[in-house]
């Protein structure tokens, strides 16, 4: 008996936006194509937001024709866009490869656009008050797919603001996702792509000490956002798990240390908690921390998740804690509640549609 031979699958081309443009030019290279062509289609996509081949009137006809061949140009497609009434935040539900979703914000103010991004589908950390751990982690996005997010939500506005931001303070744990995270960024930061500045780029983090540290040493004015929470260990192993491996003396000290290879402060995110939290003697302790490292304090009134027991404090009691920090603490600011009518704001990601 002749035996049966297994089927060859054809191998697919490599997603457009997970490759840099040194990739790009490399990968067409191989396709006998100079390697001009890639900072041409960095153009063509990137700048010009064109990506059906056919429109790439500077490109010669033969390469158009190989192109869908040779990349794959096409965006995760977006399952749902949710819109707050005042139509000034989106939250975007992606479909992905292998069935995963994954959510993404876009957030306008009168100052800016701002794009908030995921990292992983779901999350390993387990924060006590956050919808996306209650999911688990799923797997990590790569590269391609946090720079599709920016694609995909820039698409929908129309590209109307050039100097957009990006927070990467999504699903999951930027950190615990390095390489993915390093290559989007570089991707989003070439000269001929979107030419994104590194200050307009901020990282969050739960707290990943030797990632902080690694972070440091890239030599990028990258901001850095510690997603604090409590002010004492006790209290952060129970809100913030990962602060039974990495505890604040280590973590602050880490922190401190990328301010100052950075030059940037870093900005503490403290999400009140009802009775938790909020008593004076944390709004002491953490005016004493921000003030031993460049930074700034971002407080966040908690939004509530179904099925979790933390309380929002009311607005009062917000405001008597912030003003307990402000003579004390170098920079204070209230974060404002964006997208909370579509489960869209801090902690509340893959509560919907993920």
């Amino acid at each position: 008996m002749t035996p049966v031979q297994p089927i060859q699958q054809a191998q697919l081309p490599p997603s457009f936006y997970g490759l840099s443009r040194d990739q790009l030019a490399s990968h067409l290279v191989t396709h006998g194509l100079p390697t001009f062509r890639a900072q041409q289609l960095f153009s063509w996509v990137y700048q010009k937001h064109e990506r059906h081949p056919l429109a790439m009137t500077d490109l010669p006809l033969s390469f158009r024709g190989r192109l869908e061949e040779l990349c794959d140009l096409r965006l995760p497609p977006a399952e749902a866009v949710l819109a707050t009434p005042d139509s000034a935040t989106h939250k975007f539900v992606l479909e992905l490869a292998g069935g995963a979703r994954v959510e993404c914000v876009s957030m306008r103010t009168t100052r800016r656009l701002t794009f908030c991004l995921s990292s992983q589908v779901g999350c390993a950390l387990g924060c006590a008050f956050c919808a996306t751990g209650l999911m688990g982690l799923k797997r990590n996005l790569a590269a391609s797919e946090i720079v599709g997010q920016v694609v995909a939500m820039g698409d929908f506005h129309r590209w109307q603001d050039e100097r957009f931001n990006i927070v990467f303070m999504g699903m999951g744990e930027p950190l615990a996702n390095y390489k993915a995270l390093m290559d989007a960024i570089r991707i989003l930061r070439d000269e001929r792509g979107l030419n994104m500045g590194a200050r307009r780029i901020t990282v969050s983090t739960s707290g990943l000490v030797p990632q902080i540290r690694k972070l440091a040493g890239e030599g990028l004015q990258l901001g850095l956002a510690l997603s604090l929470h409590a002010t004492t260990d006790e209290l952060r192993d129970r809100l913030v798990p990962v602060n039974r491996r990495w505890p604040l003396r280590e973590l602050m000290a880490a922190a401190r240390e990328y301010g100052e290879r950075s030059g940037r402060r870093v900005t503490l995110e403290y999400t009140l908690l009802a009775g938790v939290n909020d008593r004076p003697e944390d709004a002491a302790r953490l005016a004493d921390m921000a003030r031993a490292l460049p930074s700034k304090i971002n407080l966040i009134p908690y939004n509530p998740v179904p099925g979790l027991e933390w309380k929002r404090p009311d607005h009062r009691a917000v405001e008597a804690f912030a003003h307990r920090l402000m003579p004390r603490a170098p920079a204070v600011t209230v974060r404002r509640t964006l997208g909370g009518e579509i489960w869209a704001a801090c902690g509340q990601l893959g509560g919907l549609g993920a």
